[in-house]
């Protein structure tokens, strides 16, 4: 009992080891720290971004881009002149013109007259044709063919045939030529952007005009003259001119003419001489068309119309308007006799 005894004792008195130090820190620094340190870096990105992003920008001496370099600094001052402190802006390139050309349009070609339709039945010329042509919409001008719609030479003098006739046009993109020729022997007329139908309003739009055009008689006696002071005679041929004695004014004159041709050419040998007057839309009211059964109008204001027509087509009002500002298109007067109406349509 005794060695028991002295065994418990001798093993309460020996020392004991000592604990081991922990492998981790403790947590508890950690779960203090973070949620700090990642608030500070929630706040502190955008601020190093933006002055990395600002100091970058500074120390770049020239921006690799035109929007960079439009937003540098240093792009931005090298444009103010340091003596005075004007601000000088980049000069724009200058430009140039294109060589590119559009090509010259096709030739017309009316199509709708009968065969037996004489020359003088027909109002419209190709030369008018070709000036009217030039005022339509660019849409319109490419087109070659010009269809005849109505004529009073093959459909009768009614208005009510120029409204059944057109209506198959309703909702085309198309252009519509009148022409009108009086008894003096004038040919004018308008563009319509809509074909003529009854309506209890004015319609159309600004793409309408009214034209008138002269025919002027061929000088021939020009044809023999010299050529202007202006004119380049390098390969011109020597002309001698020999004095005659003066005779009668009328032999005289008989001598100059041309044989065979009575002292005057026609359009068949010479081209015709044409003055062509278009009155375009000036935005003064919105009178464009106007029709009714028993009348058909263009243009209109202060109690005047540009062009009306009445029921048979028999008689017609021309007069300066607002609408287009034109100025009478029958040489006439401000009433006319109508000897003859035709109605081109200009589309596909």
């Amino acid at each position: 009992m005794s060695t028991d005894t002295a065994h418990r004792d001798s093993s309460s008195s020996a020392p004991s080891d000592p604990p081991r130090p922990p492998t981790h820190a403790p947590n508890n620094f950690n779960r203090l720290s973070n949620p700090l340190l990642s608030t500070l870096s929630y706040f502190a990105e955008p601020v190093r971004y933006t002055t990395s992003s600002l100091f970058r920008r500074i120390s770049e001496d020239e921006a690799p881009t035109p929007l960079a370099k439009a937003l540098s600094a240093n792009y931005n001052g090298s444009m103010t002149d340091p003596t005075t402190g004007v601000y000088h802006p980049p000069q724009q390139p200058i430009r140039k013109r294109s060589p590119f050309q559009p090509p010259p349009l096709t030739p017309l070609t009316l199509e709708g007259y009968k065969h037996g339709t004489s020359h003088k039945a027909k109002l419209l010329r190709k030369a008018v044709a070709e000036e009217i042509r030039l005022l339509i919409p660019p849409r319109l001008q490419l087109q070659e063919k010009w269809h005849l719609i109505y004529s009073i030479d093959q459909n009768g003098s009614t208005l009510s045939t120029v409204y059944n006739l057109c209506d198959p046009y309703r909702g085309k993109r198309g252009g519509f030529v009148v022409v009108v020729r009086d008894a003096s022997g004038g040919v004018f007329g308008a563009y319509l952007s809509d074909p003529p139908k009854p309506q209890s309003h004015y319609y159309g739009n600004g793409e309408c005009f009214l034209w008138r055009a002269m025919t002027l008689p061929a000088l021939p006696d020009l044809m023999d003259l010299p050529p202007p002071p202006s004119e380049d005679t390098t390969h011109a041929q020597r002309m001698t001119t020999i004095g005659v004695p003066r005779t009668d004014s009328s032999a005289s004159l008989a001598s100059l003419k041309v044989p065979g041709t009575n002292g005057h050419k026609n359009g068949t040998t010479t081209p015709e001489r044409i003055r062509f007057k278009a009155f375009p839309y000036t935005g003064e009211n919105d009178f464009t068309i106007f029709c009714q059964q028993d009348y058909f109008s263009v243009g209109g204001g202060d109690g005047h119309y540009g062009l009306w027509l009445d029921q048979s087509l028999g008689n017609g009002v021309s007069a300066t308007c607002p609408t287009f500002g034109n100025e009478p298109l029958s040489e006439e007067g401000s009433k006319f006799d109508i000897m003859g109406v035709e109605i081109w349509y200009v589309g596909s």
